[in-house]
């Protein structure tokens, strides 16, 4: 069988710019056949990023005729799902169904029939979409037909026999986010997530209260979120609020901490703006992490600077190691969160 020469980083699949890497062209290319170093994914679904979703959906009037066109478009006119207003793609599940001479199985076990969830970013993944079969706007996932490739130093796992493969592939999506949690967060510690009622807010929520004396507190606009929210065990205060209102937030937070503020404010909120109200309610010298892929670096830079907030700014990084086992665990421990999700995206 015909190969292209291995390309660990698939820098020759890039059309048109030189010395660029696949997740910062503007357009790659996803045709076959695939590298001696690569891996062909037969596609089931997209798991499009939150921040990607929310922002597609609303540019076409919440139409799922107009979402699946746009979708459709993007993916062929990029060779990849990289939304170029958020920057930020998702993720995918499929079946590995050609593996490359030269891919480094010794490093990462896989065989043709494996079923995987690919763990980096479909803004640099290369895919084509034959047909898409079902849009669901809920949970921010697509179904389709089609086939993606992995380069060499792509990460993913296999799907758990244990967990529903769709609400495998909503934690596995995220699981950055309560990965890094579990580093951030100390022993009593208050700890604010924006963003909450999502899938990565509640992860890190539940991941934080792990941490002996730790007080959560979630923060979500929606009604819905809320209801849930306040259903939860593992969150201790509800605030709802628009994240985009700084002060309204700030004051908030103040009244339910006593005016110390959080030490660590975790952002997965999938809307833009959203900085200000993170930074106004860390402590001086406490931890801002924002996760969430509608971050603005400059915004919160700046906007720190503009307040006087002495506060440690941390832009979250989508892998860490043993992310993905520490994430489906949370699921195996806490019955109340996998309920949680089962319900939310077994469907």
């Amino acid at each position: 069988m015909q190969h292209k020469p291995a390309d660990r980083f698939g820098i020759s699949r890039v059309i048109g710019q030189k010395g660029l890497l696949p997740q910062q062209a503007e357009k790659i290319d996803a045709s076959l056949p695939i590298a001696e170093d690569e891996l062909l994914i037969e596609v089931e679904c997209l798991n499009i990023d939150s921040a990607s979703f929310h922002q597609i959906a609303e540019a076409n009037s919440n139409d799922l005729s107009k979402i699946e066109k746009h979708i459709v478009d993007l993916v062929a006119s990029r060779g990849k799902h990289h939304n170029p207003v958020t920057g930020s793609g998702g993720m995918l599940i499929g079946k590995v169904t050609q593996i490359g001479p030269k891919f480094p199985i010794s490093e990462k076990p896989v065989k043709v029939g494996d079923r995987i969830a690919t763990l980096v970013s479909l803004s640099l993944t290369p895919l084509s979409i034959r047909k898409v079969k079902a849009i669901h706007p809920k949970i921010d996932r697509v179904d389709i037909e089609g086939h993606a490739v992995l380069f060499a130093t792509g990460l993913f796992a296999r799907i758990p026999s244990d967990i529903p493969d769709k609400v495998a592939l909503a934690v596995l999506d995220v699981a950055g986010a309560p990965a890094q949690t579990e580093t951030l967060v100390k022993a009593g510690d208050t700890v604010v997530v924006v963003g909450g009622g999502g899938k990565s807010g509640v992860l890190c929520l539940y991941e934080a209260k792990k941490k002996k004396g730790v007080k959560t507190i979630a923060i979500d606009y929606a009604p819905s979120a809320i209801e849930r929210l306040k259903s939860l065990s593992f969150v201790d205060h509800v605030i709802q609020g628009d994240a985009r209102n700084a002060l309204e937030i700030y004051e908030k937070v103040k009244a339910i901490t006593g005016e110390n503020l959080a030490d660590v404010v975790i952002n997965v909120a999938n809307i833009p703006e959203t900085e200000m109200s993170c930074i106004l309610s860390c402590r001086n010298k406490g931890i801002v992490y924002f996760f969430s892929m509608a971050t603005s670096f400059t915004r919160a830079a700046l906007g720190a600077e503009g307040v006087g907030a002495d506060v440690d700014l941390r832009i979250g990084n989508g892998y860490t190691a043993g992310h993905a086992d520490l994430s489906l665990n949370l699921l195996r421990e806490s019955p109340e969160l996998r309920k949680l999700f089962e319900e939310t995206y077994a469907g």
